[in-house]
């Protein structure tokens, strides 16, 4: 879908309550796309699709010469599929299914980009004391969520139990790609390994690489809400609106004007379970085998590698609003903190996403 503008004319991906000419994605983030002034005319590009259980986007300015939207869509829709079919768990013929079927105490070869992507996830596992797990699959499922979700009724105390002696990343090794024997993945007890708070972040950053390969100056590129950008669009720069955390409604607490970055959101307000009038995130703490129960409502944390922003974003809501907190000022992280209290919400920011707010670019 290509379109030409000009005199601060705004590109809405869907519609949101409570901002004029805005945009909302159907997850955390929504996207206004602030063009040039009257200097002359911007040309837009959009590309999308469907993956992860949820929807793609492109959004291109000023192509280049070589541009072909055909071939860039099934470039892009093939490097998702790659990853699904190394990182689904609901494709069970996936690598990471056939990892989990896998035996104990044996090498099972992976792909390097799988190998690579869960020794992200057990750096944050470490750094976080096990607030991120990524083995906590059997209790997400237990609560309803995932892809082998259980009851409706709530799970007892001895079924949690149960469920948390199969969880412990400590059980997972990973082999390096240049190590003996290339690319690997091992586990010392039966565990399920789940990559899914990290996925969407990886996939955000396997589509920029394909554009950026490609020569792009000027892009943004999303899955799901969870958005990497480079460039800044004539000096406009990309404006990204943060949601704030309202269940069943659509709000923008921040805009956010920005380039060559990468930006995701954790929140509490969008995927739940409501059980006898009480609601269940599907945010696990995996300490409790339970959902977590903090004020914390939402996360957004930006970084160079929508991966890392991905993970971080998941480990400091589990955290909550304190030790998540002093855990992102201490690794100097610029991050976002939305606080459910009395009286609506409390924002909270780290030191880094102050300079960010300010336009200040490290």
């Amino acid at each position: 879908m290509k379109m030409k503008t000009s005199c601060w004319m705004t590109l809405v991906v869907n519609q949101i309550r409570r901002l004029k000419n805005a945009a909302a994605m159907a997850a955390f983030f929504c996207i206004t796309l602030m063009l040039g002034a009257c200097s002359g005319e911007l040309e837009m590009d959009r590309l999308s699709g469907k993956t992860m259980g949820t929807t793609w986007s492109v959004v291109i300015a000023n192509p280049i010469a070589a541009h072909n939207p055909e071939a860039l869509q099934a470039e892009i829709e093939a490097t998702l599929q790659s990853v699904n079919q190394q990182m689904s768990t609901y494709d069970p013929n996936s690598e990471i299914s056939r990892f989990n079927a896998a035996s104990v105490d044996e090498w099972f070869p992976v792909s390097e980009l799988f190998a690579l992507t869960t020794a992200k996830a057990l750096g944050f596992s470490r750094i976080s004391n096990g607030a991120f797990d990524p083995t906590v699959g059997p209790v997400v499922n237990l609560w309803g969520f995932g892809p082998e979700a259980g009851a409706e009724a709530l799970p007892t105390d001895a079924m949690i139990e149960g469920a948390l002696d199969t969880v412990g990343f400590e059980a997972i090794a990973v082999r390096a790609p240049e190590a003996p024997g290339g690319s690997a993945l091992k586990k010392s007890a039966s565990r399920q390994l789940d990559l899914s708070a990290i996925a969407k972040g990886l996939g955000v950053d396997q589509m920029y690489a394909v554009l950026d390969d490609k020569g792009y100056s000027n892009f943004l590129v999303e899955i799901g809400g969870e958005i990497r950008v480079k460039g800044n669009k004539d000096g406009m720069g990309w404006r990204i609106a943060v949601e704030k955390p309202v269940r069943g409604e659509r709000q923008v607490e921040e805009t956010l004007a920005l380039g060559n970055i990468a930006v995701a959101t954790s929140g509490d307000y969008r995927n739940y379970r409501e059980i006898d009038g009480v609601a269940y995130s599907h945010t696990i703490d995996p300490a409790t085998g339970r959902p977590v129960t903090h004020q914390l409502a939402s996360v957004t944390v930006a970084d160079e590698s929508c991966a890392m922003a991905d993970g971080w974003a998941t480990t400091l809501l589990v955290l909550g609003p304190i030790e998540g907190f002093q855990l992102a000022t201490r690794q100097n992280l610029p991050a976002m903190f939305i606080e459910r209290t009395a009286d609506g919400f409390a924002v909270k920011y780290t030191p880094r996403f102050e300079r960010l707010l300010a336009g200040v670019t490290e």
